[in-house]
């Protein structure tokens, strides 16, 4: 996935209400920028941080700035964009990237499934069946590690259950986590944060969901999942 334009670089002031963040510009300018992300961002809204917008280029809307990418360590760029992690993960399915999840000839997107009202990210089908795939963002990294959820969810852990439903139906289930930095070698559940969503993915992984991670290279060019992590459950 290639940005469209240049993006603009900032120092961040301060992250409030959720999805507003104060940016201060090169030329001294302090612009509000939509923040596209329902977590906590934890490690990735320090002020002072270097952050990267996209503008619109479109006047009418509220916000015209979307904030896309910290830098959460030297040289560590993370995109915050949660809107983006499903589109990366159909581009490198599509591009045969991963290959856990070849062999399918379509791809549909949010698809109504499950008993308690849910959509799937991805639903993969081919002639050997359905393969649902729910995808999540990944920002946060301690010691190497990325962890998951960076704030309490409970809709993670129902879509946990809804993943180990299809598996009983007979359909192919995946939990795929989309780290949005290069310095995480392997993905675990955020045990500290939501003990019961570590506790969900891990019954869920015994009644036959597969967790899969993948890790991108994100630069101000673009970003696009490339190199396959561990998902970590002991």
């Amino acid at each position: 996935m290639e940005f469209d334009g240049d993006l603009l670089e900032g120092r961040l002031i301060r992250r409030y209400q959720r999805f507003l963040a104060d940016v201060e510009l090169a030329d001294g300018s302090t612009v509000t920028a939509h923040t596209p992300n329902t977590g906590s961002m934890m490690g990735c809204c320090t002020p002072g941080s270097r952050v990267w917008l996209r503008d619109s280029g479109n006047p009418a809307r509220k916000y015209r700035h979307s904030w896309e990418l910290v830098e959460a360590g030297e040289n560590v760029l993370v995109g915050i964009n949660t809107v983006w992690a499903n589109r990366l993960a159909q581009e490198a399915i599509e591009q045969g990237s991963i290959e856990e999840l070849q062999g399918y000839s379509r791809i549909r997107r949010e698809i109504r499934y499950g008993e308690e009202n849910s959509r799937i990210d991805l639903r993969l089908e081919g002639p050997a069946g359905c393969c649902y795939v729910e995808v999540k963002n990944v920002t946060l990294v301690d010691r190497g590690t990325a962890l998951f959820p960076d704030a309490v969810s409970r809709r993670g852990t129902k879509h946990l259950r809804e993943l180990a439903t299809v598996v009983r139906s007979g359909d192919r289930a995946v939990i795929f986590y989309c780290v949005q930095r290069g310095d995480a070698a392997a993905v675990r559940p955020a045990d500290a944060i939501d003990p019961v969503y570590g506790r969900s993915l891990r019954e869920a992984v015994a009644a036959g969901v597969e967790p899969l991670a993948y890790r991108a290279h994100v630069s101000l060019d673009g970003i696009r999942l490339e190199t396959a992590l561990p998902v970590v459950l002991a």
